[in-house]
């Protein structure tokens, strides 16, 4: 069956990829663009690849008209204070464009809706679904809470939180009680879901087997993790304070903490259980989904992660728009060295970032990040996703990566932290040279003048980084 997946460069779509292309599906992916996403040449003979925004209906043409089913697994929770109104438009395109197909059902990915007074948030979805319904095709609407799993939102914040906080001063919400679901469970029922015409028509609350509040799920992941941590719940902190709290410690942005601040003061439980019936689903428990969120991630197996979405950045932007470094108008810092042996030197920069740092001078780094937080940026936790692995689109500390191609030894990176201008760092192995380019283009005085406060510690930070990256411990470097 010919099956559109929307969302595909997202958390749950990349996992969902490989699965309808296991059970023998043929899948079209919508991407907003295609140079954000790298699937495996294993994978590609079974895809097909098309550009379409659906907040912009011309690119709407794109989608084939043999289609037979279609997963809409789209949100804009943390790309704007707005979101709700570009759902709203997300949706009705969405609807418009499949009602004109052979798509004989959709399969929508919400969140649980079973209070009167819902979050902005989950009103949003809640619209969204309605809108939906309106099709011509048949709606099948999963409601999640909680998602455990390796790289979900969800699992870092509480990682996050538990890992780095002995003892957390938190927000009465945590008394609230939630259903978390794995992402194993998640998939299969996304997956079951799928012609399955007893789910025709309806919409279903899916969760794990526990419910928890949000202070029990933290003390099980400490107690997990066999830290000791204690919470202290106070009543006065607002929800501006409790969404500074989780975007200064965690690695989520301040847009998207505030949404899920506003979320988790509504208990999010599961309605009742019929679906796993329907679809012969064994949901697992709480502890079993942290289990085995931490073997991928001790495997480093960790397939996709929230912070490789657009979502996670600051600045919304299309790669196809930035991968060709611009030169004028611009400030570049140029160094160049030899390269001994250019297989470690590749493997030294696709290992760059994230706990591995930036091979010199990280203090600074620490402290260019702590600035970026300070200003509303993404700062330095966002970390990597995989310690040795980088493609097109993933996220980087506080960097994007537009490219990256190993066979040529060229990776380049956009900036997503707060600057006056646009910056890009680039690795491009020529011949036997390494060719290490930081470029700026500033916006305005402002950026003129931001760039010569920072070229002192260019000297120090670039200069270094390209002497740790070429440097080997070898016969040739005694020559």
């Amino acid at each position: 069956m010919r099956i559109l997946l929307t969302g595909v460069t997202g958390y749950i779509g990349k996992r969902l990829l490989p699965v309808l292309v296991k059970n023998g599906h043929h899948v079209i992916c919508c991407v907003r663009d295609v140079k954000r996403f790298s699937p495996p040449d294993s994978m590609r003979s079974f895809i097909d690849v098309i550009q379409v925004d659906f907040l912009d209906p011309k690119t709407l043409d794109s989608i084939p008209n043999d289609i037979d089913a279609a997963y809409y697994l789209i949100h804009s929770m943390s790309t704007s204070n707005e979101y709700e109104k570009l759902e709203e438009i997300t949706a009705n395109n969405f609807k418009n464009a499949l009602s004109k197909t052979k798509a004989q059902q959709i399969i929508y990915l919400s969140g649980i809706v079973n209070e009167d007074g819902l979050s902005k948030h989950l009103k949003s979805r809640k619209n969204v679904e309605t809108i939906l319904m309106e099709g011509s095709f048949k709606l099948t609407t999963l409601r999640a809470g909680i998602i455990i799993g390796s790289g979900s939102a969800s699992f870092e914040i509480i990682r996050d939180l538990v890992e780095k906080l002995p003892i957390m001063i938190a927000p009465k919400w945590l008394n609230t009680k939630c259903q978390p679901i794995g992402i194993r469970d998640v998939l299969t029922f996304l997956e079951r879901s799928l012609f399955n015409e007893k789910v025709y028509d309806q919409n279903f609350d899916i969760g794990g087997q526990d419910i928890l509040t949000y202070k029990e799920m933290l003390l099980e992941f400490a107690q997990f993790r066999k830290f000791s941590r204690r919470i202290i719940t106070v009543p006065v902190m607002t929800p501006k304070l409790s969404s500074y709290w989780l975007y200064f410690v965690t690695s989520t942005s301040y847009n998207l903490a505030s949404s899920l601040v506003d979320s988790m003061k509504i208990e999010v439980v599961c309605r009742n259980t019929n679906i796993n019936d329907i679809l012969e689903v064994q949901a697992e428990g709480y502890r079993q989904a942290l289990s085995r969120a931490f073997t991928k991630i001790e495997a480093n197996q960790i397939v996709s992660s929230w912070k490789d979405s657009q979502v996670s950045g600051v600045q919304q932007f299309n790669i196809s728009d930035f991968i060709d470094v611009p030169s004028f108008g611009c400030f570049k810092d140029v160094r160049q060295r030899k390269v001994v042996q250019e297989e470690k030197v590749i493997e030294k920069i696709w290992s760059i970032g994230g706990n591995n740092g930036w091979y010199y001078a990280n203090a600074l780094w620490q402290i260019r990040g702590f600035i970026d937080k300070l200003f509303g940026g993404v700062g330095l936790r966002r970390g990597r996703t995989s310690p040795t692995s980088l493609d097109s689109g993933d996220a980087l500390d506080f960097w994007r990566v537009l490219y990256a191609n190993k066979s040529e030894g060229r990776l380049l990176l956009f900036a997503e932290m707060k600057v006056p201008g646009e910056a890009w760092l680039e690795f491009k192995i020529k011949e036997d040279q390494l060719i290490q380019t930081a470029t700026f283009r500033p916006h305005g005085i402002l950026g003129r003048l931001y760039w010569y406060s920072v070229l002192p510690f260019h000297g120090i930070v670039f200069k270094g980084m390209i002497n740790a990256i070429t440097k080997t411990i070898g016969k040739e470097d005694l020559d």
